[in-house]
């Protein structure tokens, strides 16, 4: 791997992280006014990841994962959504499962454990949107 690729590399996870950044405040936000107002987690996390997501898709589109655009006609891919709609499902599922395991086997509290599982879902998500959807 040469130095510049390396650099493109770097550069484009710091992107992904910057844009992550603010899908994680859009999805905590919404996560704690629904479980504030008493929705149950598992509810709240469904509703409120889904708002990051879909603020994800389009600002990495735009701005992380933009050289990388499929040259369609439109600018819009249906088949990279697809992939990308398909990513987040098992990450949330990833999500749900880590959250459960947390709050319910190991007694953390819901929002540590949420701050806990979107450590572990920024690396999955970052590899799975660099290799497979953009």
């Amino acid at each position: 791997m040469s130095d510049k690729s390396l650099r493109a590399g770097v550069v484009q996870f710091l992107k992904f992280n910057a844009v992550g950044v603010l899908n994680t405040l859009v999805d905590f936000a919404i996560f704690t006014l629904l479980h504030s107002i008493g929705m149950v987690y598992g509810v709240a996390q469904v509703i409120s990841y889904s708002a990051g997501t879909a603020n994800s898709f389009i600002l990495n589109k735009k701005v992380t994962f933009r050289d990388r655009d499929r040259n369609s006609t439109d600018g819009f891919d249906r088949k990279q959504l697809l992939r990308f709609i398909l990513l987040n499902l098992v990450v949330l599922g990833i999500s749900l499962l880590l959250m459960n395991l947390l709050t319910d086997k190991f007694g953390v509290q819901v929002l540590m454990a949420k701050v806990m599982v979107t450590f572990v879902t920024v690396v999955i998500n970052f590899f799975g949107s660099r290799k497979w959807v953009f």
